[in-house]
């Protein structure tokens, strides 16, 4: 499946969700063929002077701090290995309130300051332990590989220092990374596609791998990682493990399960004493979730968080704050449904009295 086809799928889909009618133009003009896919939005971007995408958010000083991959106009052509996505530094914004301002801070990082990292900083996370703050991220080094990196301050919004080299056996994208309750520490990550994740399939690197694993139906579909992070917050004390997530039946899902499959954008947060494995079924623009009884899974699927939104991707991330849990997204409203140009949003998440996630519909109205 070429990307064209994929984002004419995400705008299809995106369309019938939502409850009002939609249509498209023939024009050429993005803005004019996505006119009126955000009618009834069930929120606005939070960020509008410059584009955010794949927004962390965590709760830090008794404020919300949101940190999110800056997306920017590279010129490039879209292609499949997402080089458009030509992101190269980062930003942090604050909340003292959902639905309050937006407090903007100064640039937190950059390429130019992590010695081993070549182009596209990618969708970033952050922890805080032993007093610090550590912000991880993915990055192509000098080889076009994908590492992950962690840079270290004192502060929530940076400026982040960056060590000298990438962790060591880190690979792939999207790191995100979860403390439980005991204090330990766990990063999850990877990502199909652009994110290189196929090309680890044997444990090593191979550059001449398929580029996907999306056609492979009747095969086992590509696992999330997972490590335990070290005691210093700056490399695995682990080798990655495989994240087993299953269906009803026990079992895992095969490739050609595109509804409900991994794609990219892992995120755990722990309700109610569960572990709530959350990602992106990617070709299919789903967010879903999956449930376990202990950080290693496995996973027992159990439904959609977010229906498509306008734009190829998704990414999230969930939070709670003062008695609330929210959902932060993106989609592409301010750019008029750019792909490569996103802005992020936040919406209340809701959970019935089983625990279950109530799915939202981003352009129609929240589940009750």
């Amino acid at each position: 499946m070429k990307i064209e086809q994929i984002i004419l799928s995400a705008i299809v889909l995106a369309t019938s969700a939502c409850t009002q009618n939609t249509k498209t133009t023939n024009s050429a003009d993005s803005t004019s063929k996505t006119e009126n896919l955000f009618e009834g939005a069930v929120s606005q971007p939070l960020i509008t002077e410059r584009f955010s995408a794949d927004p962390s958010a965590h709760v830090f000083d008794g404020k919300i701090f949101i940190y999110p991959s800056h997306d920017y106009d590279a010129g490039m052509p879209e292609n499949d290995n997402g080089d458009h996505f030509a992101m190269k530094d980062y930003y942090v914004y604050s909340l003292d309130s959902v639905g309050g301002k937006v407090t903007d801070y100064p640039m937190a990082l950059t390429v130019e300051d992590v010695p081993w990292a070549v182009s596209q900083m990618w969708a970033p996370d952050i922890a805080f332990k032993n007093g610090k703050y550590y912000f991880y991220f993915p990055a192509r080094d000098k080889d076009g590989v994908f590492r992950i990196g962690v840079a270290e301050s004192d502060k929530p919004q940076g400026p982040f220092k960056a060590e000298t080299q990438a962790i060591k056996n880190s690979f792939s994208i999207d790191p995100a990374v979860f403390t439980d309750t005991d204090g330990k520490s766990y990063m999850y990550f990877g990502g199909i596609w652009g994110g290189q994740l196929q090309k680890w399939a044997t444990g090593k690197f191979d550059a001449k791998g398929s580029a996907t694993d999306l056609e492979k139906d009747d095969q086992p579909a590509l696992s999330p990682k997972m490590a335990m992070l070290a005691g210093d917050m700056k490399e695995f004390a682990e080798t990655p493990k495989d994240i087993k997530i299953l269906d009803e039946n026990g079992k895992e899902f095969l490739g050609g399960n595109h509804e409900k499959r991994f794609f990219e954008a892992s995120w755990m947060h722990k309700y109610n004493g569960k572990y709530y494995f959350s990602y992106s079924t990617g070709d299919t623009h789903k967010i879903v979730y999956a449930t376990g009884d202990n950080p290693y899974g496995p996973f027992t699927y159990h439904g959609v968080i977010l229906n498509p939104v306008v734009g190829w991707t998704s990414h999230h991330s969930i939070v709670e704050f003062k008695g609330k849990w929210y959902l932060f997204y993106h989609d592409t409203q301010v750019s008029g449904g750019k792909t490569h140009l996103r802005n992020v949003k936040v919406i209340e998440l809701k959970y019935d009295v089983e625990g279950k996630i109530l799915p939202i519909d981003p352009y129609g109205k929240s589940a009750k």
